[in-house]
């Protein structure tokens, strides 16, 4: 059981006797709100009314073609949203029933909040028509991430005219900081979409594709309350391995704490980190690490705070997969003792610790300290990170600095400095980098970007951050250009076009990249979206392919993507992407191209199939061998993603999830690189090669409560690198007969809230 929450109030008597009766409207309903989706008016006396949705998708502002009603109440158990949206019968409604956190284009609405009103951390909670849900984290304005689930309570009704909303969001949702003479001021966005056109209707006018978005929610000042909360979540599991023929099992337990509105601690004590959700198939012959988000609850639970972005594909100074990762002895991935987090707020400072702890010999320790401090227009923030390898006999400390300016409505400039110091076995290595961003928005049409980023050759942080290469020296200009009051017989709702400039070296001056890129990202008014980008490329060179043993120049290669997501219509939705490129090798004398196509079928609201391939050739496709020595490949490739997806009941679900992949590449020539950046034919011994790759699920979850859940799932997969050819389309059969590993696994996790 929660416990009981504690109302706010000013040490002063007199204010305190002033705000009772100020705030006396509010508190009184607040105490009969029914969470059940029937909006009545005797709960929601005193609430905030909001009626001025406008559209914000197309981008105009324009009133919203349907009316939208929304309130919001402070109550002592959370704070409580309703919408009501009108609908009437002659406009469609999508009934499509989602898994948590899937992104459709379904009739749905958003709640979006800042709880600290300072545009570093908001989350965001939404409701679909059927009353499933999405929630996730916002951060640097535009980021939202998926992988945290909340527990907070929603309901759904519906009638002939429309269809209605409530929300409770408690107070121990989030670190927040203290409140000020018993009011807390959020900044919040509200909006609500409509499925079967992709209209977007919001209040505040703010938008994720604009530069700015948490920072342009609008303030709302609430009566405050405290909700502590001590919840504790123990687990076990089973698993069946079918390959080495043995069982094992594991418990444990994570615990939240949060004793005011001001600190958070999330423990865990032998965690399971083992993934009921499966990573998609990647293979990758290149020189950069693929990236993978995280979905293991500790790690996604108030993980904002330690968001520490250096502008570039995912960098990030903590990334949290480091934890649990492969071991440094080699043997598997490593197992956790523990990991502890303390999230809080003094005054405009908020704090971050997080350690963790993995188990044996080999095993790492991590720690972080991240502060951040609001000073109005600027902000200022510092994470600092350590981890010891002990089997490696290596110390990594990284150090970051970042700072925020918006000194107007129009300008925000965005930088950080980040120093490195490694010490393994005595030897010492430091190194540094620093980004800038600076975006204007010149009006409701224009927006320029400039973005600067530096970081040496010896910069490494990717002992607990991820960094895909060091020794870079990179700027950007863009221009773009919004229309979002195309006709009305126009099939667009609106297009934003973009114009970018890209200049990239290494930290020796080698040149790594001249490009011209020109995107157009449009709605459409079927609620489906097209995206299409041309990449136009001057000759440069490959300073990664041969992993230090030579820069590599590389020919003029052009790319022309296209992309088209077409929302529900009857049974059917369905994506598609074509691609055209030159060669590796080639350029532009020899065209390569990827088509796939996803079509998605539904059985009925709850159930639906989805499957479709996606065909690559890749001719002149260099891959590297050894020291200096690459080898130029003709390569198909085919991989099947397809899965079912069947929402059993609202508190029951099935997923299924298949993808197999086969690839064949051919040797068209084996090349030395030169000290002089020419490839070199050579008769060095270079051999075809083949892939094929699995990765099968089932998956059934139930509910028990609020994020108690038992899963029962049933893996198989397996990867073979073939060192000889033979053709994608064999390799893709043969996939299915992969069995490197499979495995049962039932997992019960129950949280009690005490």
């Amino acid at each position: 059981m929660t416990l009981t929450a504690r109302r706010l109030v000013p040490a002063n008597l007199r204010s305190r006797a002033l705000v009772a009766l100020a705030l006396l409207g509010f508190a009184a309903p607040a105490l009969a709100v029914r969470i059940d989706g029937h909006i009545d008016p005797g709960e929601w006396r005193g609430a905030k009314h909001i009626t001025d949705f406008r559209k914000v998708q197309p981008l105009n502002g324009e009133p919203g073609s349907l009316p939208t009603e929304a309130w919001v109440l402070s109550t002592p158990k959370g704070l409580a949203i309703a919408f009501r949206c009108t609908q009437p019968p002659g406009v469609p409604r999508t009934r499509q029933r989602i898994r948590r956190d899937e992104n459709a284009q379904v009739d749905r609405v958003n709640l979006m909040i800042d709880f600290n009103g300072d545009g570093r951390t908001g989350y965001d909670f939404t409701v679909t028509l059927s009353n499933d849900i999405d929630d996730g984290v916002i951060t640097g304005e535009t980021t939202f991430n998926n992988d945290w689930d909340g527990n907070w309570k929603h309901a759904v009704s519906e009638d002939a005219q429309g269809w209605s909303v409530e929300m409770l969001i408690p107070w121990y949702i989030a670190p927040m900081k203290a409140a000020d003479g018993g009011e807390r001021t959020v900044h919040m966005y509200l909006d609500r979409v409509i499925g079967a056109t992709g209209e977007r209707d919001a209040w505040p006018v703010a938008s994720f594709t604009r530069a700015r978005f948490l920072s342009d929610f609008t303030p709302v000042t609430l009566p405050a309350y405290n909700q502590p909360l001590l919840a504790v979540t123990p687990y076990v599991v089973g698993v069946r391995d079918q390959v080495a023929g043995r069982n094992h099992g594991n418990a444990g337990a994570d615990i939240f704490w949060k004793p005011n509105g001001q600190t958070q601690l999330t423990a865990t004590i032998n965690p399971d980190f083992g993934q009921v959700e499966s990573d998609d198939l990647v293979v990758n012959f290149g020189a950069e690490e693929t990236f993978f988000t995280d979905k293991r609850p500790f790690f996604t639970e108030n993980q904002g705070i330690f968001d520490f972005s250096l502008l570039i594909d995912n960098s990030q100074l903590i990334y949290t997969r480091r934890v649990g990762g492969p071991s440094d002895d080699g043997n598997g991935t490593a197992d956790v003792a523990g990991a502890v987090k303390l999230n809080g707020s003094v005054g405009a400072t908020q704090y971050g610790v997080l350690a963790a702890q993995e188990s044996g010999d080999a095993g790492r320790s991590f720690a972080a300290l991240r502060v951040e401090h609001d000073f109005g227009t600027q902000a200022l923030g510092l994470l600092a990170t350590r981890v010891d390898r002990p089997f490696l006999d290596r110390q990594a400390n990284v150090v970051g600095i970042d700072h925020r300016w918006q000194p107007n409505d129009k300008l925000t400039v965005t930088s950080n400095v980040v120093g490195s110091h490694i010490d393994q076995q005595g030897h010492l290595v430091t190194g540094v980098g620093a980004t800038s961003v600076v975006e204007y928005e010149m009006n409701e049409r224009w927006t320029q970007q400039w973005l600067a980023m530096h970081f040496d050759d010896k910069l490494d942080i990717n002992d607990f951050g991820y960094l895909p290469r060091n020794s870079l020296n990179y700027l950007h200009w863009e221009v773009q250009r919004r229309y979002s009051n195309l006709p009305a017989d126009s099939r667009y709702a609106s297009h934003r076009w973009r114009f970018r400039v890209i200049g990239i070296d290494d930290d020796r001056g080698v040149k790594l990249e001249r490009q011209l890129r020109i995107i157009r990202q449009s709605q459409l008014r079927d609620g489906g979206e097209e995206d299409i980008q041309l990449n136009l490329n001057t000759p440069a060179y490959d300073d990664l392919l041969t992993r230090g043993h030579g820069v590599l120049r590389t020919p003029a290669v052009h790319v022309l993507d296209w992309q088209r997501t077409s929302p529900r219509k009857g049974d059917w939705a369905w994506k598609s992407e074509l691609t055209a490129a030159g060669s590796d090798f080639a350029g532009m004398r020899r065209i390569g191209y990827e088509v796939m196509f996803e079509p998605t079928y539904f059985f009925s609201d709850e159930l639906s199939f989805f499957g479709g391939p996606d065909y690559k050739f890749q001719p002149g496709w260099l891959v590297w061998q050894h020291d200096n020595l690459i080898g130029s490949f003709d390569s198909h490739s085919i991989l099947l993603d397809a899965g079912v997806n069947w929402n059993i009941s609202g508190h029951q679900e099935l997923r299924v999830k298949l993808q197999a992949l086969g690839l064949d590449a051919r040797l068209r020539g084996a090349y030395r690189v030169m000290p002089d950046t020419r490839a070199l034919r050579t008769n060095d011994p270079v051999d075809d090669f083949s892939v094929r790759n699995l990765g099968f699920q089932v998956r059934y979850r139930y509910e028990l409560a609020p994020l108690s859940d038992l899963y029962v799932v049933y893996a198989r997969g397996g990867y073979l690198l073939d060192p000889r050819y033979e053709e994608a389309g064999s390799q893709f059969r043969q996939s299915f007969n992969l069995r490197d590993s499979e495995q049962l696994l039932v997992k019960l996790s129950y949280r009690f809230e005490l």
